[in-house]
């Protein structure tokens, strides 16, 4: 045990359980529910074509992508710290003075190689498994045709009707500028509001000249 906490305490391993422990104070943290994990998700979602710089390329050249940052972090400072205490234990630590402080930085760099791999590795897996949960994009109603349900839609309220094939859709909808619409009228979306969640609409017939 003494041994284990030297070489654990000492240079280079200090590093790595420094930031193992940043890790697991995390993880704990995210446990009580302080923290939201979904929220450090590393998003690579590229035109094609686009080509991802700095960290989040070499994430997504490694299949990385997809993923929890802190997760990806996590595993690469967890294997990281296994194989330079492993190599401090058994190679540096008979070594002293500036010799001993040059290959444990070498070894304390190096050893992101192997902790991305190994990680690589062990979360590829998951990374297909997440994939096969990712809800299917709904596809957009943007030039479906509805159908005027309440009396009259104009440019500050109503409601319309959309057969999806289901049970059907009412939305809320609002006409272009002064047209009003009346009920039974057959219109087409075609622009969604994010600020006020509505679509406008303009008549079936004028769509084509949109």
């Amino acid at each position: 045990m003494p041994e284990f906490v030297a070489t654990a305490l000492g240079y280079p391993t200090l590093v790595y359980s420094v930031l193992l422990g940043v890790c697991a104070l995390y993880w704990l943290i995210a446990a009580l529910g302080l923290v939201d994990i979904g929220g450090l998700d590393l998003d690579l979602d590229l035109p094609d074509g686009a080509d991802a710089h700095g960290l989040a390329g070499v994430l997504a050249r490694l299949g990385l992508d997809r993923l929890p940052i802190m997760l990806v972090l996590t595993l690469v400072v967890f294997f990281g710290w296994f194989c330079t205490y492993f190599i401090h234990l058994f190679l540096l630590a008979p070594l002293w003075g500036w010799l001993r402080w040059t290959l444990g930085t070498l070894t304390a760099l190096l050893a992101l190689l192997p902790g991305a791999l190994l990680t690589t590795a062990a979360l590829r897996p998951l990374r297909r498994w997440l994939s096969k949960l990712q809800p299917v994009a709904e596809p957009s109603l943007l030039g479906r045709v509805a159908v005027v349900g309440t009396p009259t839609v104009s440019a500050s309220a109503g409601m319309a009707d959309v057969d999806d094939g289901g049970a059907g859709l009412v939305l809320q909808v609002r006409a272009e500028g002064a047209h009003v619409h009346r009920r039974g009228e057959r219109v087409v979306l075609v622009e969604f509001d994010p600020v006020g969640h509505c679509y406008r609409v303009v008549p079936k017939a004028d769509y084509r000249h949109i």
